[in-house]
């Protein structure tokens, strides 16, 4: 008789999340029309309802965060000027240089702890003289949760104060919020809030809420107009995309609150590993996040995976564990486990 498939317990990303029953259930209901049209119900819903969520006039939605993201450059920056952005996003490191190659725009980057830019460090970045042979600094972008930072959170403060900075210097401020709710639900502070300091955020429903396909890019009416004309000239305009869309309004009134869980998992998990002989812990661990360093990353995977757990490395000498809606307990334990096993086989 063969051996039964290992069923893995997938640590490698909250995007490898599937459908939930009852979020198949909304997509079954769901009604549809052409959404270039204008005319799908549930994508005008899913619009609304994110405008809604973060104060804003108006949202439009994206087949993917890398592509609100990109909308969100091509809408506030002029081709030749520049973005500033921590040396750390994901916009920056791992978006395929859409910017440059897409947008036309200068990146300059700030460097700082957990991907997250301290004031100071921003103003010091700036570009705002009108001198020919420079390219002036136009937009700001932050990261919430910064994904390179372990899941960390911005400081409300310095969140506020760079924001309030770009205003001062007539810049427009983007924030790549792809993870915004998990730092709503770990500080209390509402989705509004963050997004009243910013011009334009993007936000996931296709990770850690755990809908297939989706980001939402929020702003102004005026700003969410042009990016709806640009989504079209990238291949961005879907049809009866409301099958995608009711997922993610599942979401949205169904798994903000339960990312919780996911935090309290990752908590339990690096505290139960922690001070195992050949394991570090770099970076704090305040989301879904937790990130361990070993010496040997690629024998250090392969083993965990003999043992059925899955794992990246997005940064050098360090495995990341993201937890989600599909890993329960008895999943943790035997992560825990497996970890603890290959620490000591190493």
């Amino acid at each position: 008789m063969a051996d039964e498939p290992i069923t893995f317990v997938d640590l490698r990303s909250d995007t490898v999340t599937q459908p939930t029953a009852p979020m198949r259930e909304a997509v079954a209901r769901a009604p549809l029309g052409d959404d270039v049209f204008g005319e799908d119900p549930s994508v005008n819903a899913l619009e609304s309802r994110a405008a809604e969520i973060m104060g804003k006039d108006a949202a439009i939605y994206t087949p993917s965060g890398t592509m609100a993201n990109l909308l969100a450059v091509m809408t506030q920056c002029a081709p030749g000027e520049t973005l500033l952005i921590s040396e750390d996003a994901h916009l920056f490191t791992y978006e395929s240089g859409s910017v440059a190659r897409i947008a036309n725009v200068l990146t300059k980057t700030v460097p700082g702890e957990f991907g997250i830019m301290a004031p100071d460090a921003v103003k010091a970045r700036l570009v705002l003289a009108r001198n020919v042979h420079l390219s002036r600094t136009t937009l700001v972008a932050l990261e919430n949760t910064t994904n390179r930072g372990g899941g960390a959170i911005y400081p409300f403060e310095w969140f506020s104060a760079v924001a309030q900075l770009a205003r001062e210097n007539g810049l427009r401020v983007h924030c790549d919020g792809a993870r915004i709710f998990n730092a709503v639900v770990e500080t209390g502070i509402a989705a509004r809030d963050y997004a009243a300091h910013v011009d334009t955020i993007s936000f996931c429903v296709s990770k850690g809420l755990g809908a297939p396909i989706g980001s939402l890019l929020v702003g102004d009416a005026d700003t969410i107009r042009a990016a709806r004309r640009y989504r079209k000239m990238l291949g961005g305009g879907m049809r009866q995309a409301g099958v995608a869309a009711a997922a993610g309004h599942y979401a949205l009134d169904n798994h903000i609150d339960r990312l919780k869980e996911d935090h309290q998992r990752a908590k339990s998990f690096r505290e139960a590993v922690e001070g195992t002989p050949g394991l570090a812990f770099p970076m704090p661990s305040p989301t879904n996040m937790v990130y361990v360093q070993v010496a040997d990353v690629e024998s250090f995977l392969t083993r965990l995976r003999e043992r059925g757990v899955l794992a990246l490395t997005p940064v050098a000498g360090m495995i990341r564990l993201v937890f989600h809606l599909h890993i329960d307990d008895a999943a943790l334990e035997r992560a825990i486990a497996a970890f603890r096993e290959t620490a000591q086989s190493m």
